[in-house]
């Protein structure tokens, strides 16, 4: 990582630039205001008073657990959102309400430090990238304990096949425990076939007794402190787990996962356009970019702070998933309600069981 005297010079210097080359320290008026919905700690908030500072515009900032509290949230209406960070599927679901705008990128002074491969990953659910900016993406794989392990860990097979029973850790999540049953079972996991849904809730069901627990956020933390020998983890919670225990390692099972991709939109409310195009620029925008991925530390999008990283940091799967870990990886744009009360109903029954 580059030394912090190094990276406060950088950072100097890049903000004098954005401000020569975007007018960064033009104010847009007292009037101008953003409300802005984002996941929690997913920003860093010392950010947010740098934009207010450069720009004048003030962000009213919200946030949410999940993406489906954020739809919700969105669509109650109670407040009338400028901006939304939100997953994939969700970003997909928001288009084809007519919920997004379409976004004029040739104003985004720093878009070109989005990578093409993460536009590409976005065209899954937004064809054209018309409406959606990448902010931070990842895969999802196993995080295991290479002590505890009795070989190669490369597929998914080793959650199903009884050796480990007792010590892994799933993920308590509708979309991301189908998707390891329907990608171990050779399906899409944006399949709408049910035959093929029913099939993965019978695996998993199977799976049950020899799964020690399932968890969200905790399932990285068994691992770490030695209760568990596997987990369904992201892989930003993958990378902090190796900061605690450098014996954990990752990886993204031969038979693909999920790629995830969160992006930013501005919605249908946004009556000061060019306010909200001045902060997704701001976010692009290189040293902002770093200082953020420092705050947050998943899979950044933006090159320039991945031309940035050390060469230990670029070969870290972690943090920049290569693309041969993600060959067999689909994005998640399943938004099909019968497919999404289908697999709600059948996680019911298995947790029940």
């Amino acid at each position: 990582m580059i030394g912090k005297m190094k990276r406060a010079a950088l950072v100097g210097v890049c903000v004098l630039l954005a401000a020569a080359m975007t007018g960064c320290g033009k104010k847009s008026g007292p009037a101008a205001e953003l409300t802005v919905v984002n996941y929690g700690e997913y920003l860093d908030p010392d950010l947010l008073e740098q934009f207010e500072e450069e720009t004048g515009i003030k962000v009213h900032y919200e946030e949410a657990l999940t993406p489906e509290e954020m739809y919700t949230k969105y669509k109650s209406g109670a407040i009338e959102y400028d901006l939304v960070c939100s997953a994939d599927y969700m970003m997909k679901k928001l288009i084809e309400e007519g919920e997004l705008v379409q976004i004029d990128r040739s104003k985004l002074t720093y878009g070109s430090n989005i990578g093409d491969k993460y536009w590409k990953f976005s065209e899954a659910f937004d064809p054209g990238n018309k409406y959606t900016v990448p902010y931070f993406w990842g895969t999802l794989g196993i995080l295991y304990d290479t002590t505890k392990v009795h070989g190669p860990v490369d597929s998914w097979d080793v959650l199903f096949n009884g050796e480990y029973a007792g010590e892994i850790v799933m993920q308590n999540s509708v979309r991301d425990s189908f998707m390891v049953a329907l990608k171990y079972l050779g399906y899409s996991l944006n399949t709408d076939n049910e035959d093929e849904i029913r099939e993965a809730q019978q695996l998993l069901i199977a799976q049950k007794p020899d799964v020690q627990a399932y968890l969200v956020d905790e399932a990285r933390d068994e691992v770490v402190a030695g209760n568990a020998t596997m987990a369904i983890v992201y892989s930003g919670e993958a990378y902090l787990g190796h900061e605690y225990n450098s014996d954990l390692a990752y990886v993204v099972p031969k038979e693909g996962s999920n790629v995830w991709l969160d992006s930013w939109g501005v919605t249908k409310h946004c009556d000061n356009m060019d306010a909200a195009m001045q902060f997704l620029d701001f976010l692009c925008r290189e040293d902002v970019a770093m200082t953020n991925f420092e705050y947050i530390y998943y899979s950044t999008p933006n090159e320039a702070v991945i031309a940035a990283l050390s060469e230990e940091e670029q070969a870290d799967e972690t943090l920049v998933p290569s693309d041969d870990a993600t060959v067999n990886c689909e994005v998640c744009t399943q938004t099909d309600e019968a497919v999404t009360e289908l697999m709600n109903e059948l996680w019911k029954e298995l947790k029940a069981e």
